[in-house]
């Protein structure tokens, strides 16, 4: 008999028991201390958890340690949460806690036996890890400010909640090809970067005024890196209906043969995108509108950073960066101890690794900034610090190859101290391996973890990616550099990129970086 390969195990294993049903499993394995089953372990991803890697861990240590990824509904915080979360963290977690690209909160050294409780503590503040990994549909992310913005077209909170009700813990989808990436958004600055989402809908006005929200599909980084393409326009109340066709079409025609070619997008090029729109259009009452394609704002500038004046009289938000997400137990009770002090009453975290804190007295917003600014997380960052990101790295990650937070942090640290004049915003990524996590090939300087040979020895290292950048349709891939270098050179290797674009001729970074990949 053959063996099986990667894309038949994993269907199988889906057939045999859905990921759903080994909630019971890891409550008996959390008791009886037994070894867990290899194909339970591919299941847990089902409840937000991957074991992690042992690089931090003690030789005699043999526990099995996991991350635990915890969805964020719209990205939001309220105290209780922010306390579950601390609670978890410091009893749990040894400290850890990272805001991801996803809007969701993970943490690292977490042990099976204490998940019932992690799960009771996270069950009475109202939040979950199911479906927060696994072939299922992710956490829906939005713009962290569309119930508070002055400029949105559109307060998305009802949509948003309406379709994560439906993805949640829904049997009925819990087995699709491949994860499942899903964006709702009337952003102005277009912050759910809809681009690289496998389904999206925006916000726009139409040419009669009217707020219609264009449908994105397909798109994706690592092995399905492609731009959304954008297929037509709905009104609001069609949204719900339009996620549940696209997802029921994306479960029932993607490939389950190739999980390196299972991604929607890849669907998305077998059918082609007319057979694609003939086949939603069967499963819904209507039919897709045509309208211009709306402009969209360049990657970089998708933020929220500052103190803004929201909609509910008498209250501002704070868009806050902080590094790469690592927020940990520290910058949790930091957040809540600043809460209970100036009547915040929730924050929400950012695509980009960061959040906002949504809701406080306009007369105390210059006070949070400054006691945010003694955390060292800053609402008017460097030009540096504002967008740059980082995944989770060798520490915990059994991919990763290469140290990425800390690294990131501190690379911010000296682009700051060396070009303390700099005044062009550019994105950063520390990806610590060839995947795309943090999301390497969209930012201006994308740093791709590998292995590098110095003086005989392989050791950790980086590719140069350069040139990435979401816009719509103008949106285009980093290119790699090929060039590889040792981690501890990093901070000579970026330095010297800015340096050479500061002495070109070139009037933005983009062109620059198109400039060295082209000429």
């Amino acid at each position: 008999m053959s063996k099986e390969t990667k894309a038949q195990r994993v269907e199988r294993i889906k057939r045999e028991k859905d990921g759903l049903d080994v909630f019971a499993d890891i409550y008996r394995y959390a008791k009886s201390g037994e070894d867990i089953d290899p194909e339970d372990i591919d299941r847990f991803k089902w409840y937000g958890l991957y074991t992690q890697n042992t690089n931090l861990q003690e030789r005699e240590d043999k526990t099995l340690y996991f991350m635990l990824r915890v969805k964020l509904e719209s990205g939001r915080m309220d105290l209780n949460q922010l306390e579950a979360a601390l609670e978890i963290s410091k009893r749990y977690a040894r400290g850890t806690a990272d805001f991801t690209t996803r809007q969701d909160l993970q943490f690292h050294f977490i042990r099976v036996e204490d998940l019932p409780a992690i799960f009771s503590c996270l069950s009475e503040v109202g939040l979950t890890t199911a479906f927060a990994a696994g072939d299922v549909a992710r956490n829906v992310v939005t713009c962290p400010v569309s119930d508070v913005d002055k400029e949105r077209l559109y307060d998305v909170e009802a949509i948003t909640k309406e379709v994560n009700d439906y993805f949640d813990a829904n049997r009925e989808i819990s087995n699709l090809p491949r994860k499942y990436k899903v964006g709702i958004s009337s952003c102005p600055k277009h912050c759910a970067s809809h681009e690289i989402q496998d389904l999206s809908f925006n916000a726009k006005k139409s040419e009669e005024g009217e707020v219609i929200f264009d449908v994105s599909v397909g798109g994706g980084l690592a092995s399905n890196k492609r731009i959304a393409s954008h297929i037509g326009y709905i009104e609001p109340h069609q949204v719900l209906a339009v996620a549940k066709a696209i997802t029921e079409i994306y479960r029932d025609y993607g490939n389950r043969e190739n999980r390196n070619r299972a991604r929607l997008g890849h669907l998305l090029d077998a059918l082609g995108v007319e057979q694609f729109i003939e086949i939603l259009h069967s499963k819904v009452d209507f039919r897709l509108q045509l309208d211009d394609v709306q402009k969209y704002t360049p990657y970089v500038n998708r933020e929220h950073f500052g103190i803004h004046k929201s909609i509910n009289e008498g209250r501002s938000y704070i868009g806050c960066a902080i590094n790469g997400g690592k927020i940990g137990a520290e910058g949790l009770s930091g957040l809540i101890k600043i809460a209970k002090k100036y009547d915040v009453t929730a924050i929400r975290a950012t695509t980009a690794q960061n959040f906002v804190i949504t809701d406080l007295p306009s007369e105390n917003a210059v006070f949070v900034v400054e006691e945010l600014k003694e955390m060292g997380i800053d609402a008017e960052p460097s030009v540096f610090k504002a967008r740059t990101l980082s995944c989770t790295g060798i520490n915990f990650c059994k991919f990763a190859v290469s140290e990425t937070k800390d690294l990131a942090a501190k690379l911010v640290e000296h682009l700051q101290r060396k070009f303390p004049h700099f005044e062009e915003r550019l994105s950063f990524s520390v990806n610590g391996c060839p995947n795309s996590c943090a999301h390497p090939h969209i930012v201006d300087i994308g740093l791709l973890g590998c292995k590098v040979k110095r003086n005989g020895e392989s050791v950790s290292g980086f590719e140069l990616v350069l040139g990435g950048n979401l816009e719509g349709d103008k949106s285009s891939f980093g290119r790699k550099t090929g060039i590889k270098f040792a981690a501890d050179d990093t901070f000579r290797v970026v330095e010297s990129i800015v340096e050479s674009y500061q002495g070109s001729h070139y009037k933005n970074f983009y062109d620059y970086a198109y400039g060295i990949i082209y000429e």
